[in-house]
């Protein structure tokens, strides 16, 4: 079985070689969990592909929510990106620093969350691309504003009213991809504050999953894909949402389904962050 998707995906060896293309625009979207110390702007800035532009997804969000990286309106996207030079036309190609390209997945997303089909992940992301000794930069771009047509495909995207009405519907499936500890509530969330356990009815695919830990964390193949999906009971012909701890690893589980033909993977944006921190949403341990 091969990906019904592929073009979602690129190969180190295909950015290496189409990294100069005047359509081609390489997007740096490195972001950390609270807590690790790590200064995602800082490291961009210390060393990133030749050409990249750091996409802050803590910028191009909603500030006026109190909730991390909430999606920002079309309008503010558009005005973000166009000043990033990304825009129509351009075939984005996105990376982050981290293993699973998990910020990486929810940049993708967002593009097409508005619209903009022309966007792919960089396959294993800049741990591949420096195990393989290619070349960096420390010179962050300057690049010329481009137009950007924001569309919003609303079938992509949930939010906790819609998510509550779906515990007691169960029209969707609804899949968590955090760590099994977290959707268990064995474990504390790394946000404080937060109250422990899972959506009623989910059930949890931690992203780790989707990766070859063995191979810098690239995707794994279509049919490891598919038998995961079906190994948790997951039926990709039916519809499904998917969550996490605030949005982020969420789409990664998005693009595994879209490599494989599901297409229409819906990201609740507030995720644990959001439901975890309210007294009005139903939690299981079970």
């Amino acid at each position: 079985m091969e990906y019904t998707n592929p073009d979602a995906l690129v190969s180190t060896e295909w950015l290496a070689e189409h990294m100069s293309a005047p359509d081609i625009r390489i997007v740096d979207a490195t972001s950390f969990l609270p807590g690790t110390g790590r200064n995602a702007k800082a490291e961009y800035r210390a060393c990133h592909i030749p050409g990249a532009i750091f996409f802050d997804i803590d910028d191009v969000a909603d500030d006026c929510e109190d909730l991390p990286h909430m999606v920002p309106s079309p309008e503010k996207f558009a005005s973000r990106v166009r000043r990033l030079g990304l825009g129509d036309g351009n075939r984005i190609i996105v990376y982050d620093a981290n293993g699973g390209a998990m910020a990486a997945c929810r940049v993708w997303w967002m593009f097409r969350l508005f619209g903009h089909e022309d966007v792919a992940v960089l396959n294993g992301g800049l741990p591949k691309w420096l195990a393989e000794d290619r070349p960096t930069d420390d010179m962050p771009p300057v690049p010329p504003e481009r137009h950007f047509t924001a569309r919003t495909n609303h079938f992509l995207l949930r939010n906790v009213e819609q998510m509550i009405d779906n515990v007691a519907s169960g029209r969707e499936q609804v899949i968590d991809a955090r760590a099994a500890d977290r959707f268990a509530g064995t474990a504390d969330e790394p946000r404080a504050g937060l109250r422990k356990g899972h959506i009623p009815g989910s059930v949890n695919l931690p992203t780790g999953m989707l990766m070859d830990k063995s191979n810098n964390f690239t995707m794994r193949s279509a049919d490891e894909l598919k038998k995961i999906f079906d190994d948790i009971g997951v039926d990709l012909s039916k519809p499904i949402s998917a969550s996490c701890g605030s949005g982020v690893t969420a789409c990664a589980i998005a693009l595994a389904g879209y490599l494989i033909g599901k297409e229409d993977i819906a990201v609740y944006d507030g995720s644990w962050t959001e439901w975890g921190s309210r007294h009005d949403t139903p939690i299981a341990t079970d």
